[in-house]
């Protein structure tokens, strides 16, 4: 098959009748010249030579594309799909992540440190609501800074086993970065210093630069409370950056307030 065998067929033709009398004529020296050729033909056709060394690296190419990429787990991204999705809706992980705050690709713990002044607002509110409620307005002051202390303090308990959970499943180390419970639960502790009415956008923009400072600087004893195990150490370095936050909001306000006395 092919123009190959045929133009080797025509030619056998013509070396075995002879050149224009139509009679068989016996094998020639010409004929067995041609045969010979007819066979160099076929067989260059069949052995391995360079075609079937190119068809070899061709096919070779081919199985090179098909081979399946290496799996996005394996290479540390979280892959799309069904495990994408079982994440994004993992209770310990929404809330150790801030409800994907923690994502951010760049200092995902100033965002949660950001999550930290709206919680603050909400439970200086909250101790407000109750102790208006529960006392009159002579002890409402006191009463609202206790109550307040206490939802704080439940709120950072909780985030314990939720920044525990979180790290385990995120699989990054002791404390991922995609973990920002930690710092959203202590900034509402440096503020605590600062009564709900008096926190106007200054003293929320000052609480919330004084305790990144702290938490990135990490002076005694926040580095050696970061090493207590699990969720306990992802929290506690976090409280003893908010301390620090908390006496040098503490001190300014002393400071502009004689100062505004002085004046």
């Amino acid at each position: 098959s092919g123009p190959i065998s045929a133009a080797g067929d025509v030619v056998s033709m013509f070396a075995f009748r002879g050149v224009g009398d139509g009679e068989p004529a016996g094998m020639t020296g010409t004929q067995h010249r041609v045969s010979t050729a007819r066979l160099s033909l076929h067989d260059s056709r069949t052995d391995d030579g360079p075609s079937t060394a190119a068809a070899e690296r061709c096919g070779t190419r081919s199985k090179r594309r098909a081979e399946p990429r290496p799996a996005a787990a394996t290479l540390g991204v979280m892959e799309p799909g069904h495990d994408s999705v079982r994440r994004a809706l993992d209770p310990w992980l929404l809330a150790g992540t801030c409800g994907g705050v923690g994502y951010a690709p760049r200092a995902p713990g100033t965002f949660g440190a950001l999550v930290g002044i709206p919680l603050s607002l909400a439970t200086g509110g909250a101790a407000t609501w109750l102790a208006t409620r529960f006392t009159d307005a002579a002890g409402a002051g006191g009463t609202t800074l206790l109550l307040e202390a206490a939802l704080v303090a439940l709120v950072c308990a909780l985030g314990i086993p939720i920044c525990t959970r979180a790290a385990a499943r995120l699989g990054r180390g002791k404390d991922p970065g995609a973990v920002v419970f930690d710092e959203a639960a202590a900034l509402p502790l440096t503020l605590l210093v600062v009564p709900p009415s008096d926190r106007s956008v200054l003293v929320l923009a000052a609480a919330f630069v004084l305790f990144r400072v702290f938490d990135i600087w990490k002076p005694a004893p926040c580095r050696q409370l970061e090493g207590l195990p699990a969720g306990l150490g992802i929290m506690a370095d976090d409280w003893g950056a908010a301390a620090w936050a908390a006496v040098g909001l503490a001190l300014a306000r002393l400071a502009f307030a004689g100062g505004g006395a002085t004046g």
